[in-house]
């Protein structure tokens, strides 16, 4: 199994940027598939960005072009750039993590605690 500690939320104006970065501990790092989902208090959580195979990624249509994931996989850590914040934006975010390719669907095994990201106008 593996554990996931979220860090680099925050505050921050709109158009602002923020940098989320995922802890990954435990089982191979490599073996896992990685995501970020974000959840606002009474909807659903929502898939925001995830590494696929052969690497490659896919974004929610709210972020595209303004956010970015990527991973070090000698660090065991995932990253969300986030760019041009807006308020909506505005949710606790999660990185996951699963063996199988979920990419947005929220299926993933194992989850962070996760970190809170405000925005505002």
């Amino acid at each position: 199994q593996v554990q996931l500690v979220e860090s680099g939320g925050g505050s921050v104006q709109a158009g602002g940027s923020l940098r989320l970065s995922c802890a990954a501990s435990g089982d191979s790092y490599s073996d896992y598939y990685m995501g970020w989902f974000r959840q606002v208090p009474g909807k659903e959580r929502e898939g925001v960005a995830a590494i696929r195979d052969r690497g490659l990624t896919t974004y929610a249509n709210s972020v595209k072009g303004r956010f970015t994931i990527s991973q070090d996989n000698f660090k065991n850590t995932l990253y969300l750039q986030m760019n041009s914040l807006k308020p909506e934006d505005t949710a606790i975010y999660y990185c996951a993590a699963d063996r199988a390719d979920y990419g947005l669907i929220n299926w993933y095994k194992y989850w962070g605690q996760g970190t809170q990201v405000t925005v505002s106008s």
